[in-house]
């Protein structure tokens, strides 16, 4: 199937072996056992960034990533999202360190090719919409994190509805990545899954390809989006309030006054 579809217009991939149980030692101490890969992670990321911007330069001129910038991305972006769906509770098996292992229960696939120059020029102004709604999904699962960690680790599992949504996150920041590392010509889309939502979903989500999501999976994706909304509301508003107040003589404050006449 994925033979049909022309290279850099590839719709990049994220398939899940969805775990049955949860060993809830590993669901109590994750966040502690992941910080060596938070710090792989983010070593990378900077490496990343600069590998980008040579790439962003050579795709502007040969309509394509080199193959060892692509391949480079393709493991950052790969390794990346296998840390977070760990840290998500996705996945229960420890994730290897950067190389993906023969065993591994999250498989990226990618497929660069030739790139449309003039999108590549303007990279970074087409991913903004894409950007705002993936930073928005996940900010609003973060605010829900706490409570989807007690409730995996009192289950041992993680319930239908938990997972749906945030593997359609995770897969909607995956897909935003490869777009923004210029991995793929082919824009973020799918957000809320690939087929209707299921009337009686089984009680383990089949995984995510194709993400078929319960009506409890957009339901609580909705809400993840309504609490980025309000997460980032409430900062600018906080922010706003810790302004300093006007000082028309400058004292150390702001000097910006407005008076009404």
């Amino acid at each position: 199937m994925t033979d049909q579809v022309e290279p850099g217009r590839f719709l990049p991939e994220m398939m899940i072996a969805v775990p049955e149980r949860q060993r809830r030692w590993t669901v109590l101490l994750r966040a502690l056992l992941l910080i060596p890969h938070f710090v792989v992670v983010w070593a990378l990321g900077i490496a990343a960034n600069v590998v980008v911007f040579i790439g962003w330069w050579a795709a502007l001129f040969l309509g394509r990533l080199p193959e060892w910038i692509s391949g480079f991305l393709a493991l950052y972006v790969d390794y990346s999202t296998r840390v977070s769906a760990s840290s998500m509770l996705l996945i229960d098996t420890y994730p290897t360190f950067v190389i993906s292992g023969p065993d591994e229960a999250l498989r990226t696939e990618f497929h660069p090719g030739r790139l449309n120059r003039l999108a590549v020029l303007f990279r970074f102004v087409l991913l903004i919409p894409a950007a705002i709604v993936s930073g928005l999904v996940m900010a609003g699962w973060s605010v829900l994190a706490f409570f989807i960690w007690l409730i995996v680790l009192v289950a041992g599992r993680t319930p239908r509805p938990i997972f749906d949504a945030s593997a359609a996150a995770l897969r909607y920041n995956f897909r935003t990545n490869a777009y923004v590392l210029l991995l793929t010509g082919s824009y973020p889309k799918k957000l809320f899954g690939d087929e209707a939502a299921e009337p009686k979903p089984p009680r383990v989500s089949y995984g995510t390809r194709p993400l078929t999501m319960s009506s409890g999976g957009r339901a609580l994706l909705i809400a993840f989006l309504v609490l980025g909304v309000l997460g980032i509301a409430g900062s600018a508003a906080s922010s706003a309030a810790q302004q300093p107040p006007c000082d028309p003589y400058g004292h150390g404050y702001a000097t910006g006054c407005a008076y009404a006449e």
